[in-house]
């Protein structure tokens, strides 16, 4: 069975930086890709970033393009989320999650992580 946790949000001041981590078991992933989400108050679920897990293919939301960095470590099962230069906007609750290369769909999820920014 497939489990993505999450670690390493918290409360950072507009400007300031974190580090997001997603633990992956339960599968070989080679066929899959990571992504970022996060759903701030109110507001539907959005797209941050993905990264295919053989090919380190990247995609970023615009509004985090330049200022978030994702990647992966293949030998601890692992995918970072840096986010540099925080805007209080960034405050949301973020997920990780993973889909088959060829999937539109992001079938497995991890319980999220709270990512606070504040002015």
């Amino acid at each position: 069975q497939v489990q993505l946790v999450e670690s390493g949000g918290g409360l950072v001041q507009a400007g300031g930086s974190l580090r997001l981590s997603c633990a992956a078991s339960g599968r070989t992933f080679s066929s899959y890709v990571m992504g970022w989400f996060r759903q701030a108050p109110g507001k539907e679920r959005e797209f941050v970033a993905s990264i295919d897990w053989s090919f380190g293919n990247t995609y970023y939301a615009d509004s985090v393009k330049g200022r978030f960095t994702i990647s992966r470590d293949n030998a601890k099962n692992t995918v970072n989320l840096q986010m540099n230069s925080l805007k209080p906007e960034d405050t949301a609750i973020y997920y990780c999650a993973t889909r088959l290369r060829n999937c539109s769909t992001y079938n497995y999820w991890g319980q999220g992580t709270q990512v606070t920014v504040s002015s």
